[in-house]
Formats: structure tokens, sequence, C-alpha cells
């Protein structure tokens, strides 16, 4: 093992300012650059019998940080569409907007449990699997809990007086979101 982390850190001793600056040309922020970069040399520990010997080793890890960068990209693009498509959303949701404090009272009463559900939902775009996977139960299930919270969630919303219709998806984006 200690044979392995020394070509390791040598490995990454001569590649990592090529690297980083591969990144940098091709990111949009340092930050972003950075995750390119850390990723790639965590692909690297993890495929460590697979890198060529040499010079070649830097190559190979440009064809890595190269890959790790598209993922970062679809990444990107899609959180984008999901943001731009919640903002249309909430742009033809039919709320009234003064109505803010007794929607967030309304959402504040629900169950712990009912909160996490509906914010990894709507905040963080999961869908039923993803749903699933991180309350660690089946996709049933989660569908089961989600309908459920959505539930007691109008319930609240309607006990608080909050005027709503819910936000209707056309049904070629309902399968990719849920």
């Amino acid at each position: 093992m200690a044979d392995r982390e020394t070509a390791f850190e040598m490995m990454y001793a001569a590649a990592y300012e090529p690297i980083l600056g591969y990144a940098l040309r091709r990111c949009s922020s340092p930050e972003d650059a950075a995750d390119v970069v850390a990723e790639t040399f965590t692909v690297a520990w993890r495929r460590f019998e697979e890198i060529p010997s040499g010079d070649r080793a830097r190559l190979w890890l440009y064809g890595v940080a190269r890959r790790v960068l598209a993922n970062h990209r679809r990444s990107q693009e899609r959180h984008r569409l999901r943001t731009t498509s919640l903002r249309d959303e909430i742009a033809t949701a039919a709320v009234d907007p003064t109505d803010t404090a007794a929607i967030s009272q309304a959402f504040g009463r629900l169950s712990e449990s009912d909160r996490e559900v509906l914010s990894l939902v709507a905040w963080e775009g999961l869908d039923h699997t993803g749903l699933a996977m991180v309350l660690g139960c089946s996709t049933a299930a989660a569908r089961v809990r989600l309908h459920r919270a959505r539930k007691r969630l109008s319930r609240a919303l309607r006990s608080a007086g909050v005027e709503y219709r819910p936000v209707t998806r056309p049904m070629n984006e309902r399968s990719s979101l849920t």
C-alpha cells in the first residue's frame, strides 16, 4: 500500500498543474475547475492499476479530466433546465405573492418527514427513484410518501386560507421528472 501511495503522490505531483490548467481553461469558474481536478484524481486513485507509466500517465489523466468535464457540463445543463422550469412554474402559478407568509407557515406545520420529502422533490429535483434511494425505501413507498405529503400540504394550505391551483405538467414532462 505504501508503494502505491508513493507512486500516486509522484504521479499527482507531476500531473497536477497540467491537469489544473486544462480544467481552468475549460471551466467557467476556478471552483468548477477545482471540482474537475479533484474528481479526476479520485478516479485515478480508484483505477490506479490502469494508469500507464511515464508521461503517458498525464495523457491518461487528460482523458479522465475530459470525461469528468463532460459529466460536469451535463450536470450544469440539467440544473439550468430544472431551474428554468421551476421559474416558469412559479411565474404561472396562481398563488398570490402576499400569501408567502401563510405558505411558509403551512409548510412549517408539516412534520419534518413531510417537509424533507417535499423539499427533496421540489428543491433538489429528485424523481421517485432518487427519492427512494435517499429515503432508503422502495420506489413505490417513496411515491406513497410523496403523495401523502402533498395531500397534507394541500390541507395545510387550505386551512391557512391560501387559494392556489396545483401546477400540472404536460404528460411528456411528467415522465422525466417523476
